[in-house]
């Protein structure tokens, strides 16, 4: 416990799935959190059930794919703290479809709120990472960043940009030399609020277990658990890496 004691952590995508499970283990492990989510309604239930674990976590409602929310929520960051010690770019959503039905609409809000956010989240709140001189940066990427698959070629291609805008943000930090580091997770089927309608589906269920050699589904907890160990200093030598948490999928 308390290994991220004192920490002001910054986590999108908070209202729910992965990322509530982490913003709780935050809490659990003592760093006060600022929770990130467009849904406004879900945020005020998040934050609630964090403020049971300890006091002064706060929530920002915005649209991580806007400029203006990044630069608001990193001002709130910094007029309530003074400091921004951990960001975790998480939002992100998966549509499945072949490229010849993707519109570009579909394949543009796939790669804005998917990459962009990543974008935009580390352009603005690097200043404030750097000010502490330890700052940890996880993003949110998936084993589709790794390997792809049929009928998610936004999402692979947002996925895989991740992975790569990650190590280039470990690289240009350590030039810097500004104590920030970088790193990504990529979670294999997870069972969340946004997954569940397609796991419940047997026929989907049975289908992606068949690939998985763990034999089940992961809970958003033991996604959260990696990016604790990511945002301490545990990982104070780590950076420009990712880790993979997906039953076995990409061992085969």
């Amino acid at each position: 416990m308390n290994r991220l004691l004192h920490k002001i952590a910054l986590v999108t995508g908070a209202a729910s799935g992965i990322g509530l499970a982490t913003a709780r283990r935050f809490a659990e492990e003592g760093a006060t959190v600022i929770l990130a989510d467009r849904n406004g309604a879900l945020l005020d239930k998040a934050l609630a059930g964090i403020l049971e674990i300890s006091a002064g976590h706060r929530a920002v409602h915005f649209d991580v794919t806007q400029e203006e929310g990044w630069r608001a929520a990193v001002r709130e960051a910094e007029s309530a703290f003074g400091r921004l010690d951990i960001l975790v770019n998480n939002a992100g959503f998966g549509r499945f479809r072949s490229i010849e039905e993707t519109s570009l609409e579909e394949w543009r809000s796939t790669l804005a709120v998917n990459l962009d956010s990543v974008f935009l989240g580390t352009k603005y709140a690097l200043p404030l990472l750097a000010k502490g001189g330890r700052g940890s940066i996880v993003n949110m990427s998936s084993i589709r960043g790794l390997v792809a698959g049929p009928n998610a070629s936004a999402y692979c291609a947002a996925k895989a940009g991740v992975r790569l805008f990650t190590k280039v943000t470990a690289l240009e930090c350590a030039e810097a030399r500004n104590g920030v580091r970088a790193n990504s997770v990529h979670p294999g089927h997870v069972e969340t609020p946004l997954t569940a309608p397609a796991y419940a589906n047997p026929e989907i269920a049975e289908e992606f277990l068949r690939h998985t050699p763990l034999g089940r589904f992961a809970q958003p907890a033991e996604v959260a658990d990696a990016i604790v160990f990511l945002a301490s200093d545990e990982a104070s030598y780590i950076t420009g890496s990712e880790i993979t948490i997906d039953g076995g999928i990409t061992a085969q």
